[in-house]
């Protein structure tokens, strides 16, 4: 889905980013390395875990998110210390559909990055794959110069290639609920490659949820099993993740523990779309109060590999310690995964392969952040995987507006900092964020 703080990531998730210092799909306020080198990345001597005014201040704040606008907001953060401090807040007129707790199930869309590139970089230990091989020989044909794009090129988003959400007209219409076409990965990257490349392979960063769902393909064309299974076998039936599967096209997500998802209807969605998304691009579902349509049903088969994930905050803090602990991958590929490329010019985060280290107000954090249609998801993780945070917000474009893109801004500041146990910094003025170009 879209992507991350000022003027950042042109070319990420699916377009809609947060408006101010933090895109929809990006997020935190956006710091310089000397801000967060002068922040720190560990908590002050003798400091305890989250207190109980930590955990206060989230509440408010994530009540501050509602009370701006949005559908509803969670929150939970692990500091390494004793239990996790979790909190969720709902809008009252959506609960008529589904009550928001902190156990529930939410699509995470291109959080679902970490976990492909997990399972390839798994793969590369076992020798069935090399970050140096060439897209042409999993995929033959299938990619124009799949012979000078390599898997690392794909993982780390310098394959040049177009991103197909939203750039893609016909993908966009299903992706907004428009029609229920039922796209397969090879037919997606059939209509990507229709535009031509960004630039030459691995001259440049440009974000693109093509390339992961290429990805997808050469760990099934590697094993012989589907993705879907691979993610189950591999991650999250090892890691006990029972609220955690990958949503393959073939079917959708019927399960009561799914949050409701919401998008602002055609009225209130106008004026907070970005220029480049098509005048009169809407979402489709029922409508509910606020201006807000359900978008739970949408189709999710665009997005595959690149985004179809189902998980849950404590599952994906299971996820992460267990990735960044080394539970999942050897030194080496780890090593591998944390090895960045710079991202936009300005932008002080990274990206490493299917991962990304992003620079806070409070220091340093690695992880991912995602979008699907009525989906937004933030996951963070210290070094070592002890300290996590997830915040997850049950829309892309209801957190666009002024007011609510800084309300939700403070509450992924103030839970990145209690998990890192620093105190919150002092907000400094919003910037507006360019529209972003890619998903």
């Amino acid at each position: 889905m879209p992507r991350n703080t000022p003027c950042p990531h042109p070319a990420r998730r699916v377009c809609l980013s947060l408006a101010l210092a933090a895109a929809v799909t990006g997020t935190l306020t956006a710091c310089t390395p000397a801000d967060a080198a002068q922040a720190g990345t560990h908590a002050p001597a003798g400091r305890p875990g989250v207190t109980a005014a930590d955990e206060a201040r989230l509440a408010t704040l994530a009540q501050r998110v509602v009370d701006a606008g949005a559908p509803g907001a969670l929150v939970r953060v692990d500091d390494g210390h004793g239990k996790a401090a979790s909190i969720a807040r709902q809008a009252s007129w959506a609960r008529n559909d589904h009550t928001l707790t902190v156990n529930d199930e939410f699509r995470v869309g291109s959080n679902t990055k970490t976990m492909v590139a997990t399972v390839i970089l798994q793969l590369v230990a076992e020798h069935r794959l090399r970050l140096t091989d060439p897209v042409e020989k999993w995929l033959p044909g299938l990619i124009p110069n799949g012979s000078a794009i390599t898997l690392r090129m794909l993982l780390d988003h310098t394959s040049g290639l177009y991103n197909i959400i939203p750039g893609d007209a016909d993908v966009l219409r299903t992706f907004t609920g428009q029609d229920d076409r039922r796209w397969t990965p090879r037919e997606l990257i059939a209509a990507d490659v229709r535009h031509e490349p960004l630039f030459p392979p691995g001259t440049k960063y440009s974000y693109s949820n093509t390339g992961y769902i290429a990805l997808g393909l050469v760990a099934e064309k590697a094993t012989g099993h589907s993705l879907r299974e691979l993610i189950q076998e591999r991650i999250a039936g090892p890691l006990h993740l029972r609220s955690t599967y990958l949503v393959d096209g073939s079917d959708r997500t019927e399960s009561p523990r799914l949050t409701h998802g919401y998008e602002p209807d055609a009225s209130h969605l106008a004026p907070v779309l970005w220029p480049g998304i098509p005048a009169g691009t809407a979402f489709a579902g029922p409508a509910r109060p606020a201006g807000y349509i359900d978008a739970t049903r949408i189709n999710e088969n665009t997005e595959w590999a690149a985004g179809s994930m189902v998980s849950s905050a404590r599952d994906w803090a299971r996820f992460d310690t267990a990735l960044m602990s080394g539970e999942l991958l050897p030194p080496a590929q780890l090593k591998e995964m944390k090895t960045t490329v710079a991202e936009e010019s300005g932008d002080p985060n990274r990206y490493g392969l299917g991962l990304e280290q992003k620079v806070t107000p409070c220091g340093t954090v690695w992880g991912h952040d995602g979008q699907a249609p009525g989906y937004s998801s933030w996951n963070y993780t210290d070094s070592t995987g002890r300290r996590t945070v997830s915040v997850y917000v049950p829309t892309i474009f209801g957190i666009v507006a002024a007011k609510p893109a800084a309300a939700t801004e403070a509450l992924l500041n103030a839970a990145v900092c209690a998990m890192l146990g620093n105190p919150t910094p002092t907000p400094t003025p919003a910037v507006s964020a360019s529209a972003p170009t890619g998903s």
